[in-house]
């Protein structure tokens, strides 16, 4: 393994990490930047380094991924999408499953930045199943991803969520406090056949449609894989759909599939919540986060007493 270069004349280290580097100028997410560091695939004025504490300043070093010089970061950029099911929260899918990344089509981006602008590298935050629709966040900004993506930070992530059967009040109070879930992929716990345990944070939970098939909001501080299906498993109730409406300071606002670019405040407000700031939401909820109405089943035709029956034309 090669050793570090000599970056700068300082013995001090300077500069920034390459793997936030490589994040800012949109090379990949700053995780999959160690990766790209670890395989020897990075140069630094002429030398291979894999040593992820190496750090390296992009306005004095010649900084290389795969032979092509890096020219300083992109500019960072912001979109909320609204990801329809059928969707996988991923660059790239081995499976061949439509990605959330064909969402933002190049057709689709012309629209909404202009002709000519260039649109960058983006990256989702954290993810939404296969099945799971709503909001998602896309950035380039490697550096507020991590820091929401962390469950420390509490940011509010809210769900509307469709249950099989009506759970008991006294279910749901289980879920408020707190539940114990298994930890990880269902996958995993098949395959090794341990039950790794763990205690949900307190959560949020409002019935918003009643029925034999109610839809309950749900507000989470935390993330873990598919948490919100695990938690009602616990209580012996199968979720059948999960929507995201709000993240952050965040409210979804656009339709199926759609995506818009954040406005400065939004950005801002998306800091202070991964800061561990408390964030304010919109009282009023656009068309995109609120359950559609139901349907009112067809009335029958029912003829009034001594009314002659309609003669079909001939």
């Amino acid at each position: 393994m090669s050793k570090s270069p000599e970056l700068n004349s300082n013995d001090a280290p300077t500069g920034e990490r390459l793997q936030k580097i490589l994040a800012r100028a949109g090379i990949a997410s700053r995780r999959a930047a160690e990766t790209i560091i670890l395989e020897g695939r990075v140069q630094v004025n002429g030398q291979t380094v894999t040593e992820l504490g190496t750090r390296a300043d992009i306005s004095k070093d010649h900084i290389r991924v795969d032979g092509k010089l890096l020219h300083g970061p992109e500019p960072t950029k912001y979109f909320m999408v609204n990801k329809p099911r059928g969707y996988v929260t991923t660059l790239d899918d081995p499976e061949h499953r439509p990605t959330v990344m064909q969402l933002l089509g190049q057709d689709k981006q012309k629209k909404i930045i202009g002709e000519h602008s260039k649109f960058p590298r983006l990256y989702p935050v954290g993810r939404l199943d296969y099945l799971s629709e709503g909001l998602l966040l896309m950035t380039n900004d490697g550096e507020l991803a991590n820091k929401l993506s962390k469950a420390a930070t509490g940011v509010l992530k809210t769900y509307l969520v469709k249950v099989s059967g009506s759970p008991s009040p006294e279910a749901i109070d289980q879920i408020r406090r707190g539940i114990m879930i298994d930890r990880g992929r269902l996958a995993d716990t098949r395959s090794t056949g341990r039950r790794d345990r763990v205690l949900t944070q307190p959560a949020k939970v409002e019935q918003v449609r009643g029925g034999d098939n109610p839809w309950y909001e749900v507000t989470l501080t935390e993330g873990r894989n598919r948490q919100l299906r695990k938690m009602f498993e616990e209580i012996g109730h199968h979720v059948e759909k999960i929507r995201r409406i709000g993240y952050g300071a965040l409210t979804l606002d656009v339709p199926p599939g759609g995506f818009r670019e954040l406005t400065t405040g939004e950005v801002q407000a998306l800091n202070r919540a991964a800061a561990g700031k408390k964030v304010e939401r919109k009282k009023v909820l656009p068309e995109a986060a609120q359950l559609k109405k139901p349907v009112p089943p067809k009335r029958k035709f029912r003829p009034k007493p001594g009314t002659p029956p309609r003669r079909r034309p001939s």
